[in-house]
């Protein structure tokens, strides 16, 4: 039997444990690590959360040579983090960056019986959908170290455009597209993020022939490939989303990390006004822990029409009666919400949408 750490405390690391738990019967997860304690969980499914100095120093240097460590954390920080564990005498360190995560979930998920794969699908032999993927990205990105391909059905969408030319930013030639273009909220950029780009296709880009719309981020894409998108046309699929992030205790504890109490109450509130039937099904949702991270898809344009006509609403609502209002804020709070509200919407549809899924990954 091989003791194994976890380096990491949050989804990525949950996702982790439970698709060790489930396949990998030689392994006993001994813990989980953390840098600091502060702001991490005590324990996870039963086992300790620990810090990596505490770990480090009631470990022996045999121990350490034998144990493993899989760092299931935020990637960029996997390179510090594989340094200090070095330094500190661990050899057996594996990182999990975002396409072993996408693996791993994806065969966990299949031996669960949920969150089907779009991989899965039989792959007739049909045309590649009409489809167009707009990735989403903005005037202050940083380059990339492995930036992706650019492929014949992407185009770059760029962000914030007002608030760029507001502040004296040359931003031409910078994106096949614009958010201050036609009809537009982009002036809502500091708080609405990506949420930009959903506002921008659907009222300006979904009278085109495309079948098919979606949004990545610049740095975030779902990993599909042309035979993918045949079986997404083959299979008549509504809706491709990552796969659902594993969040404990349950989905609402993403909220308590990025959106005020009193912000998410107020949310609440919107949402049992406008759409009594989702706010019926709200606590069952999220008291389970699967969660849909990022706001990244590809959609009929019609199921990403129906969504953005619900989702809208909502966040306008939302800035109208937080306080501060939303016009006077620029924490991305309302996008933040956006991936909660995602989940509530895609869970809620779960039986009456053709929904499947593929890995998230990630460039840095």
């Amino acid at each position: 039997m091989n003791n194994i750490y976890i380096y990491g405390a949050r989804a990525t690391a949950v996702g982790f444990y439970k698709a060790v738990s489930r396949s990998a019967r030689d392994k006993v997860i001994k813990g989980f690590l953390v840098t600091d304690a502060a702001g991490n969980p005590a324990e996870i499914c039963g086992i300790k959360v620990k810090t990596f100095s505490e770990v480090s120093q009631s470990l022996s240097q045999e121990e350490k040579y034998n144990v493993e460590v899989y760092i299931a954390a935020l990637e960029n920080v996997h390179a510090e983090i594989c340094k200090i564990l070095d330094e500190a005498g661990f050899k057996n360190i594996i990182p999990v960056d975002s396409k072993k995560e996408a693996d791993i979930m994806e065969r966990y998920y299949e031996a669960e019986n949920i969150f089907h794969s779009v991989h899965k699908l039989p792959a007739d032999k049909v045309n590649l959908p009409d489809i167009t993927v707009y990735t989403a990205c903005f005037y202050k990105d940083k380059p990339l170290i492995n930036s992706p391909d650019m492929l014949n059905y992407m185009k770059k969408l760029l962000l914030g455009c007002s608030v760029a030319k507001q502040a004296g930013f040359d931003i031409s030639n910078k994106a096949d597209f614009y958010d201050d273009t036609g009809e537009n909220i982009s002036f809502k950029n500091p708080n609405r993020c990506e949420m930009t780009a959903y506002y921008w296709i659907w009222k300006n880009r979904l009278n085109t022939n495309d079948e098919y719309v979606g949004v990545y981020h610049y740095r975030r894409f779902l990993d599909i490939s042309d035979d993918d998108l045949r079986r997404i046309k083959a299979n008549d699929v509504d809706v491709v989303l990552p796969f659902p992030m594993i969040h404990y205790p349950n989905a609402s504890v993403h909220h308590t990390w990025y959106v005020k109490e009193e912000d998410w109450t107020v949310m609440r509130k919107v949402v049992r006004e406008l759409y009594p039937e989702y706010d019926a099904a709200f606590d069952e949702i999220f008291s389970q822990p699967y969660f849909y991270n990022y706001n990244i898809t590809i959609a009929k344009k019609k199921v990403f029409a129906d969504y953005c006509s619900w989702l809208f609403p909502i966040l306008d609502a939302v800035e109208e009666r937080s306080s501060p209002i939303g016009k006077d804020r620029a924490d991305r709070y309302t996008a933040y919400m956006s991936e909660s509200l995602a989940t509530l919407y895609f869970m809620y549809h779960r039986r009456d949408l053709k929904i499947y899924h593929a890995g998230r990954i990630l460039y840095i």
